[in-house]
């Protein structure tokens, strides 16, 4: 099938894509933001709101949305067409941030962050089938780059963003920030997104939807409840992982059925498909473990609020943009790709290696060099998998490609933060018990001094029991690197058979016959200007670049 917009194929001239551009970095910057803007504002929220003790659903309700919804989105928007699916989830996003805004009650809240999340997967995914859809994969690099600094940003930008209004204003603005830029991006891409859209030739794959959704929130509770309050043993970790075990196995019986899957089977008999998200899934393990951990030592080491310790973190921001976008340039110069996962892989284990050294009189500066280096790695690797994964598959299927690869990552950082996460506090809760009851305190008030620990209550201390503080925090995350290690090393000996495929030289669309670019559009708009008749769609038998 052949989709046009009403008045023949899309024109994508130079200006075009990057009107279309600005509108995908603005819905970016919405989802990925959001994920950060709220770490420091959540002691508020919950202090106010009365849900302290189940304050840990405010990110797992966002983290399962986002999952869930990442492989329906990719889906949807190969088969049904990627504009609306864009609006609506731009628009979700931001009335779900009013809500937020507007809530009277803990569990409101929580109902609609988990409507944010809905709206934010679906940004993050559509963001980068779009690309794929307007500009070829031998360009695709310098977009895709500036989308995984984005990342960096917002890593950065929204603790930042999230103490200042908690400290100088309310926390409801943590939301309220989302309303203009939701309204600016979706009126950018309501008249700049003019894709087209299509018709679904076969039957929705609604089971697979179904078992899917099924199957990732029992992942997302096995790991919650494994590394939260339950633990590994407890039988309620295990019902769940029973549950994902039932869900995942029925899953697949229906996609190798489905007319057309959610996620077609066919994908992992891609060798670069089947590497590229390994590599995806095995670094979201490690990546974004270190990550989750790194901000809690800075902030208890230099005895900063949330939002000042924030700053420390921006080397790390840096490190992530600045090879994001140097690889993304690079590689659309001389289309070779392989280089920079292995290179990336390398520079993030180096980097790790010198973490597990982290002690208590560490320099801040010599941590911010670390962190600098751990995102350089990260900024080789991210939209570099991204752009294989979408060049390894057909036009008609990167939409899916793309979401299937973000979906594995997502499930690698669930797993490893749990996991790891466990690790951390568990050791760190046992250090800290030893530490205030070497002091004189009783178990119980060791305990309760343990659990209301924070940076301020850690400048009140003695120095020499603020020193035992800091550096069992330092004894406690020191060796978690030691246990990420060989994730990243797995990773490099993966980013090894990544084949190098050459990069298309057409967008996906112009691939599918529903649009026009290069040099072809740019004179069918000078004409459509002047007033000249433009050729029909598909009348000239040299129109646009061909593969």
């Amino acid at each position: 099938m052949t989709a046009t917009t009403a008045s023949g194929p899309l024109l994508l001239t130079k200006r075009r894509i990057w009107i279309i551009f600005s509108a995908l970095i603005a819905g970016m910057l919405l989802s990925s933001l959001d994920q950060t803007i709220v770490s420091t504002a959540m002691p508020t929220i919950v202090g106010q709101l009365g849900g302290v003790e189940h304050q840990a659903w405010i990110t797992t309700a966002y983290l399962l949305a986002t999952t869930i919804v990442m492989p329906v989105y990719g889906k949807f928007g190969d088969v049904l067409g990627r504009r609306n699916l864009f609006l609506i989830a731009i628009a979700l996003f931001t009335l779900a941030s009013v809500g937020c805004a507007l809530a009277g009650d803990f569990w409101t809240f929580v109902v609609f962050r988990a409507l944010q999340g809905l709206g934010g997967g679906g940004l993050m995914i559509l963001s980068q089938a779009i690309i794929a859809d307007i500009v070829p994969a031998s360009e695709r690099g310098k977009y895709l780059g500036p989308l995984g600094a984005i990342f960096g940003l917002s890593a950065v930008a929204g603790p930042l963003i999230g103490g200042f209004f908690v400290d100088h204003m309310t926390w409801e603005w943590a939301f309220w920030i989302n309303i203009p830029v939701g309204i600016a991006a979706f009126a950018v891409a309501w008249f700049a997104l003019t894709l087209p859209s299509k018709r679904a030739e076969r039957r929705i794959d609604i089971a697979g939807v179904v078992l899917l959704s099924i199957a990732t929130t029992c992942l997302i509770f096995f790991t919650e409840f494994g590394g939260g309050d339950y633990g590994w043993g407890a039988w309620q970790t295990w019902a769940f992982g029973a549950g994902l075990l039932i869900a995942a196995t029925s899953f697949v019986i229906v996609e190798a059925r489905a007319d057309d899957p959610i996620i077609p089977l066919g994908f992992f008999r891609n060798r670069t498909f089947v590497t590229a998200t390994a590599v995806g899934f095995v670094l979201g393990i490690g990546m974004f473990s270190a990550i989750a951990f790194v901000p809690t030592f800075l902030q208890m080491s230099s005895g900063t609020s949330a939002a000042e310790s924030g700053l420390l973190m921006i080397p790390m921001m840096v490190g992530v943009m600045g090879t994001s976008i140097a690889s993304g340039i690079l590689i659309s110069k001389n289309g070779k790709y392989k280089g920079y996962p292995i290179a990336g892989t390398v520079v993030m284990a180096a980097a790790m290696l010198a973490m597990t050294s982290l002690a208590a009189d560490t320099p801040i500066w010599l941590i911010c060099v670390y962190l600098f280096v751990f995102g350089a790695g990260m900024g080789l690797i991210m939209q570099v998998v991204v752009l294989v994964v979408q060049n390894s598959v057909a036009p008609k299927d990167v939409g899916t490609a793309t979401s299937t690869n973000n979906y594995f990552r997502e499930v690698g950082a669930a797993l490893g933060v749990a996991v790891f996460g466990a690790l951390f506090t568990n050791r760190l809760s046992e250090q800290l018990t030893d530490v205030f009851t070497g002091a004189g305190q009783s178990a119980g008030d060791a305990a309760n001094a343990t659990a209301t620990l924070d940076p301020a209550v850690l400048n009140q201390l003695p120095d020499a029991l603020r020193e035992q503080v800091v550096s069992a925090y330092a004894s406690s995350l020191a060796p978690v690197f030691w246990y990420l290690l060989p994730f990243v090393a797995i990773a490099f000996v993966l980013a090894l058979f990544i084949k190098q495929i050459p990069l298309a030289d057409v967008s996906g669309m112009v691939a599918r016959g529903e649009a026009v670019a290069g040099e072809d559009a740019e004179r069918m708009e000078a004409e459509q200007r002047s007033g000249a008749a433009a050729p029909a769609a598909g009348g000239r038998a040299d129109a646009g670049p061909r593969s």
